[in-house]
């Protein structure tokens, strides 16, 4: 008899699948102003609200502050009960816990909001140890400003010496957010998932459909633009085209899912939680049409071993 694994921290229970808004604001990598802007992304909210979608991620440093001003703005514009998770940058010369309850404030206030479900160190960057920012987490959590406390990009070890310093306090780690994708499995290759599964920390995957090439919407023929164009190059394009292909078909197989629908699939059948972007209305109704269905193992099995001849093939 297989033994049960430890449920989620309640803030993130029964969740499966978060908004992203990275590109809410970022002109950098997304070219916010370009292809889109504010009026695109305040009806990719709403269409967020319609279809039931009211849990956001964003983060300090998105848009450079943009993401969660844009989000304060469309909430007061759209009152309604979201769960908001944001990021901490614990930058070389932020010392101290003092430091990320700064931070904390400044995003409350961009928010608009007393309160914050989920509060997360964005990095493990030096000097500063996970346990500065953990003790400053457990302030945090005893003031009433965040309901709980995660991370993001990291290892391992800083993952579980983050875990230990909560629970001498009385919390836990809700949650570690992190690159994967059907292109990026390394958590799986290095344990970092069933780490995260079998203490109970959830696996927030960022990018699952890698920036975008996953949805099937670029080729050779239809490269990528911008600074992505350098991560997914024609030779890029070219190695994958495969497990794309198998993506369509699987995806066919089941009335007609997107490509898309099926990478998202896939990271919610690996017990994490997919956080998608979207800019449009017709992403945020794309992105819903990933719930509420499963992958077959038999179908888990073919994309895992696909995806693994695609990476080998570099």
């Amino acid at each position: 008899m297989t033994e049960a694994l430890p449920e989620r921290h309640p803030v993130l229970k029964g969740v499966d699948f978060m908004v992203g808004t990275w590109a809410w604001g970022d002109r950098f990598i997304w070219g916010f102003g370009q292809d889109y802007g504010k009026a695109e992304i305040e009806s990719a909210f709403e269409a967020c609200l319609e279809n039931g979608t009211t849990f956001f991620d964003t983060a300090e440093v998105y848009g450079q502050g943009k993401s969660e001003q844009f989000l304060g703005e469309f909430m007061r514009n759209h009152p309604t009960n979201l769960r908001i998770a944001t990021k901490f940058m614990p930058y070389p010369w932020r010392f101290g816990r003092r430091k990320l309850m700064q931070a904390l404030k400044s995003s409350l206030k961009r928010l608009g909001l007393e309160k914050v479900d989920l509060y997360q160190v964005h990095q493990k960057l030096p000097p500063m140890q996970p346990e500065t920012w953990m003790d400053a987490m457990v302030e945090a959590l005893q003031a009433g400003m965040i309901s709980a406390a995660g991370v993001s990009n990291y290892p391992r070890d800083w993952m579980e010496r983050s875990q230990n310093a909560l629970i001498r306090s009385g919390f836990r780690l809700a949650s570690n957010q992190v690159e994967y994708s059907l292109l990026n499995r390394q958590v799986e290759k290095n344990g970092l998932l069933q780490q995260c599964l079998d203490q109970g920390i959830t696996l927030l995957a960022y990018s699952p459909l890698a920036m975008g090439v996953l949805t099937g919407k670029y080729s050779v023929e239809k490269p990528v633009k911008g600074i992505r164009s350098g991560m997914y190059n024609q030779r890029v394009l070219t190695r994958i085209r495969p497990l794309i292909q198998l993506i369509n078909k699987i995806g066919s197989d089941h009335a007609g899912k997107t490509a898309a629908q099926v990478a998202l699939n896939w990271v919610i059948c690996k017990g994490a939680v997919p956080i998608a972007g979207a800019k449009t209305p017709l992403q945020v109704q794309q992105n819903a049409g990933a719930l509420n269905w499963r992958l077959t193992e038999e179908e888990i099995d073919r994309l895992d071993q696909m995806s693994d001849q695609v990476s080998r093939n570099k």
